[in-house]
């Protein structure tokens, strides 16, 4: 098993001003590669404080590929309901050759109605945009004179530049959550699955399944394999009480920024997004002792920790990559610096056999 992080912020400007955001998760990337961590992850979003500071995972990425020689730099995700094709085929495209080779490149549908709202896009067309952008950013990677017509976008003879250092193009990832038809079309695509299991993750293994087999229905025999990455939070301290301590406060923060976002979905509905309304309300009642204590985050000292992943990677049916947040609620450098220390030096020699 492979692990990185995963970054989201979730900060208001009381608890953490945009500058130091950056350079606490630029900080924390090169650690993560000194540690043996295998790649950073972040993750685009709009206007609130959950995810609001990074509209553009991949001038964050950049950056961190200025830093590094070794990790793998993940999208995870772009939103391609909000981008054209040959804008975002060209950006990540540019952020493979400046990191030599080192892009993989997530997609996710987008979920925040004020989102949608406020940048012009029906919430019910997100399926077909989602996998028609995909689609043509692919395209666009791999052939030149690329015509395209459809409800979304349309062009003729593009061939765009630069073209990606990997070949034929970096690696894809598609994020899904609670649809079922989503876990089939990524595994029927090819497509890595990510997914973030914190809420629910007994729902997950029964999703997994689905992906892998409409992975091996369309791509059997061909040499290529699924692949599963989840992002959770993380917490390692000296002691189950302290690392307990420090997740209850700053879970606690990260799930009321989130009911924030998610609010509107108190007053939404949606047939592209079954199962959403009141998500919100669902979030504010959460508490953060669940999350620790059923596996959606991993909470604990050192060897806590190690029998609380071997037990997840069981539970949900076996993933190849955990990506980590550890520094979700606006957490400090120092604390978030600290599960990250004690994670590489005396979790990661243990775990990454599994």
């Amino acid at each position: 098993m492979r692990f990185g992080l995963s970054f989201l912020p979730d900060c208001t400007p009381e608890t953490k001003l945009p500058h130091t955001y950056f350079s606490d998760a630029l900080e924390l990337s090169v650690r993560a590669e000194l540690g043996g961590l295998d790649s950073i992850k972040m993750t685009e979003h709009y206007l609130h404080h959950y995810g609001g500071y990074c509209p553009s995972p991949l001038g964050f990425l950049s950056a961190v590929a200025a830093r590094t020689s070794t990790v793998r730099l993940i999208t995870g995700c772009v939103l391609p309901v909000f981008h054209h094709p040959v804008q975002l085929a060209a950006e990540a495209a540019q952020v493979d050759a400046i990191s030599g080779g080192r892009l993989d490149v997530g997609f996710a549908r987008a979920y925040l109605p004020d989102e949608f709202d406020t940048l012009g896009v029906d919430m019910d067309e997100s399926v077909d945009r989602f996998r028609e952008t995909i689609r043509a950013v692919r395209r666009i990677w791999t052939e030149e004179k690329v015509t395209e017509s459809t409800p979304f976008f349309a062009y003729r003879d593009v061939t765009g530049l630069p073209r990606p250092t990997q070949q034929p193009h970096p690696p894809i990832w598609g994020a899904a959550v609670r649809t079922p038809e989503s876990f089939s079309w990524l595994g029927a695509e090819g497509h890595g699955l990510l997914i973030t299991p914190m809420i629910s993750p007994h729902e997950f293994r029964d999703h997994l399944t689905l992906y892998r087999d409409a992975f091996a229905a369309a791509h059997g025999g061909s040499g290529l394999r699924p692949r599963v990455a989840a992002s959770l939070p993380l917490v390692v301290a000296d002691t189950d009480a302290h690392a307990e301590e420090i997740a209850e406060t700053y879970l606690r923060r990260y799930l009321d920024v989130w009911a924030e976002a998610v609010s509107a979905w108190d007053r939404r509905e949606s047939s592209a997004y079954r199962g959403y309304s009141g998500f919100g309300w669902m979030l504010r009642g959460l508490k953060p002792e669940k999350l620790f204590t059923e596996g959606g985050a991993i909470v604990g000292s050192p060897a806590t920790v190690v029998d609380r992943i071997r037990a997840f990677n069981d539970h949900i049916g076996g993933v190849d990559q955990i990506l980590w947040q550890i520094d979700f609620g606006a957490m400090p450098l120092a604390e978030a610096g600290q599960t990250l220390q004690l994670f590489c030096d005396k979790v990661l020699p243990v775990v990454k056999s599994l």
